[in-house]
């Protein structure tokens, strides 16, 4: 039982990346619209892919070179089943595939953990201590009708 459930783990982790061949983008697309509404820009890094939902991060590694590139999904397709991601060109060249065209890659989702800054304990500024204390406010003096006779000024 225990490596049946050891085996069913070791799958699910083995599905969580995918292998197939990547193209890019034409530069004719630059500055059109892609399906989530935003422009193509050749210079930011994203894709298409058909199945991950608009904004996923991947992490696309080129076998060949052992280059990766994360890229965010931002367009659906492509729309041949000879691949199975279409990445900008700007990631394309970061992985090193513009002069084939197309390269086999492997793509995982990106999930970051790690907080993009955080600052150290010993490089925060020091904050002064607030004086948080009591202060009574200003007395003022009693009505004519709620004083004792006996009271003068």
């Amino acid at each position: 039982m225990i490596l049946l459930c050891l085996l069913a783990g070791l799958f699910c982790v083995a599905q969580e990346m995918f292998k197939g061949n990547a193209s890019y983008y034409s530069d004719k697309l630059h500055g059109r619209r892609m399906a989530n509404g935003e422009r193509y820009h050749r210079d930011s890094m994203t894709c298409a892919h058909l199945k991950f939902p608009f904004g996923t991060m991947l992490k696309v590694r080129n076998p060949l070179n052992d280059r990766t590139v994360i890229v965010r999904v931002t367009d659906r397709g492509p729309y041949s089943r000879r691949f199975i991601i279409d990445l900008s060109r700007a990631a394309a060249k970061k992985l090193g595939i513009i002069a084939a065209g197309f390269s086999q890659v492997e793509i995982t989702p990106f999930h970051p953990e790690v907080v993009p800054y955080k600052a150290e304990e010993d490089s925060l500024p020091e904050v002064p201590e607030l004086n948080l204390q009591y202060t009574p406010v200003a007395t003022y003096p009693d009505p004519v009708w709620q004083r004792d006779s006996t009271d003068t000024e």
